[in-house]
C-alpha cells in the first residue's frame, strides 16, 4: 500500500476517539509544562509523560486505516 492510498483511506471510529483523547492529553500537558506559575516538580513530570503519551497515541491512531474491501 502506497502513502496516498494510506492517506485516502478512512479511518475507524474508535481510532478517530482514542486520536481526539490523545490531542487533548497532549494539549494539556503542554499547558502545564507551559505555565508560567511556579509548579511542583512531580506535576511537570507527569504533564511530560502526559504530552508524550498524548503524542504517541495520536500518531499511533492516525496511522490506523480501514482495510475493508468494497464490492465493486
Amino acid at each position: 500500500m502506497k502513502i496516498i492510498e494510506r492517506y485516502k483511506k478512512p479511518t475507524p471510529k474508535f481510532f478517530r476517539i482514542l486520536r481526539n483523547i490523545g490531542i487533548a492529553l497532549a494539549t494539556a500537558g503542554g499547558v502545564i509544562i507551559a505555565a508560567p506559575v511556579r509548579i511542583p516538580a512531580i506535576i511537570i513530570t507527569e504533564a511530560t509523560y502526559m504530552t508524550v503519551l498524548g503524542t504517541v497515541t495520536t500518531i499511533i491512531s492516525q496511522i490506523v486505516v480501514s482495510d475493508e474491501k468494497k464490492d465493486e
